[in-house]
């Protein structure tokens, strides 16, 4: 929490001094405020990423201070401390728009843990509106980056669905990108206005993962001191995107699919239940079809969520992505510096399988600026490794003076640059129909024509070949 400010407001000097000396000790620039008229002035001067008020105040009330703020900077979070008197007074503030509030008295760990979560979301409310700025400025894909006929196709997709308020089930290996596709969904659209909070089912535990996506009562469980809105309900309006949906447990899945039959959620301990008004995009790597068939995922829910399906495929099946998004990690991770790919380079990149897809390359371009020297970036300065492909048995130049001097004819010479794409693709057709140009059906009538002339496979072990290689 280094380097964020708060402003503490409160006319009780021993009560100020007491938070500026817990924020300080937390590494926190803290100022302090005794009235809300001079707290209005201070947050009109300075740039405060949370501001901690008390509500009972002589001239204006921390509510009152709360309505001025939000004219001045909607964006701030305001977190109000209130004596346990006057809950129905902190429980309107949340109404009109507090973060959150804090009953007196507190403990000093409780003032840290909610100033951190008006943190997080402070950051993520600024990520938002970068990504919608980039939109905005740039294309209608933000920072999603492609020209291969899967990307074209993907792109036409959020096209057609940006506006759209189903659900989409997002499909793709790992490092595919999907939470970006998902970003872009979002900004795209209508909602860009509104939020879009991500959560990673994995990351969380089931326990806590449903009171983070349906909130809680105060009392609810053990250590629940406080009400808390989930992120259905602070989503309300924009987009929620669920990642690693496929792990998410059985019994959470159960009151998943009730709020998407109801558009409502009900907290954890609550007797009342909240309308919402929320997009769904949800992403997983597995294959959902299949955990169904083992009973991990509920089918019921599978068909709520896969209103839209949406499949990234990996890098490797789309190469001509590979150098364009090479070019674009430079940029972002040389910070201005002019450093440039050389055509060997990008050769060499263009040769690896890439199993962990465009996070794997940015990682490899990362690496390779910060170990490099000088503007240019070879072939030697990347940091590859098992994943190269082998590099041809010869160049394309011996290739074509070899094929001169053998005198070749222009379907025999067509035949030896298909076999070489093979290689490279080590035997996988859709890669290589991709990178020659012709479907996967061309590969296949022209192995039965080599067969009839008598050399290549037969046509019943091309066909076996096809049918067991991707």
């Amino acid at each position: 929490m280094a380097q964020r400010s708060v402003l503490v407001v409160d006319d009780d000097a021993a009560m100020r001094e007491m938070l500026l000396s817990l924020l300080e000790e937390h590494g926190l620039a803290a100022q302090a405020a005794r009235s809300a008229r001079e707290a209005v002035e201070r947050v009109r001067e300075t740039e405060f990423d949370a501001v901690l008020s008390d509500i009972r105040m002589p001239e204006r009330t921390g509510l009152e201070l709360l309505g001025e703020l939000r004219d001045v900077r909607p964006d701030l979070p305001v977190i109000l401390m209130t004596a346990f008197g006057s809950i129905d007074s902190a429980v309107e503030a949340m109404r009109v728009g507090a973060f959150d509030y804090i009953t007196k008295p507190f403990k000093r760990d409780e003032v840290m843990v909610v100033l951190e979560r008006a943190f997080s979301q402070r950051a993520l409310e600024e990520e938002n509106r970068r990504l919608r700025r980039a939109v905005d400025q740039t294309s209608a894909f933000g920072d999603l980056i492609g020209r291969s006929p899967a990307m074209r196709e993907l792109f036409a997709l959020i096209r057609k669905i940006a506006d759209n308020r189903s659900s989409v089930l997002i499909t793709g290996e790992s490092g595919t990108g999907k939470e970006l596709v998902a970003r872009t969904i979002h900004f795209a659209g209508a909602r860009r206005d509104q939020p879009f909070l991500p959560i990673n089912c994995t990351a969380i535990p089931e326990g806590l993962l449903e009171s983070e996506l349906f909130g809680h009562v105060r009392g609810a469980f053990t250590g629940a001191v406080a009400s808390k809105r989930g992120l259905f309900e602070h989503a309300h309006g924009g987009t929620l995107f669920l990642d690693e949906i496929g792990d998410m447990g059985l019994g959470l899945q159960a009151k998943l699919l009730r709020v998407l039959q109801d558009r409502e959620i009900r907290p954890v301990g609550a007797n009342h239940s909240i309308k919402i008004d929320v997009r769904i995009v949800s992403a997983t790597n597995r294959d959902l079809r299949k955990e169904m068939d083992a009973g991990h995922f509920r089918r019921d829910l599978f068909y709520r969520l896969n209103v839209i399906p949406l499949h990234i495929p990996p890098l490797r099946e789309r190469p001509e992505d590979i150098g364009l998004l090479a070019e674009h990690f430079v940029r972002k991770h040389a910070c201005g510096a002019r450093r440039v790919l050389s055509p060997a380079a990008l050769e060499r990149l263009a040769r690896c399988a890439w199993e962990g897809n465009a996070r794997e390359l940015e990682n490899v371009i990362e690496r390779a600026i910060a170990l490099g020297a000088g503007p240019n970036i070879d072939a030697g300065d990347l940091p590859l490794g098992a994943g190269e492909i082998a590099p041809l048995s010869e160049t394309h130049d011996a290739q074509l003076q070899r094929a001169v001097v053998k005198r070749l004819t222009v379907d025999e010479l067509v035949d030896q640059y298909i076999d070489e794409v093979l290689q490279t693709t080590r035997g996988n057709k859709v890669q290589a129909a991709q990178i020659l140009g012709i479907n996967r059906r061309t590969l296949y009538r022209r192995g039965e024509r080599r067969a009839g002339r008598g050399d290549g496979p037969s046509p019943g072990e091309e066909r076996r070949s096809l049918e067991e290689r991707p």
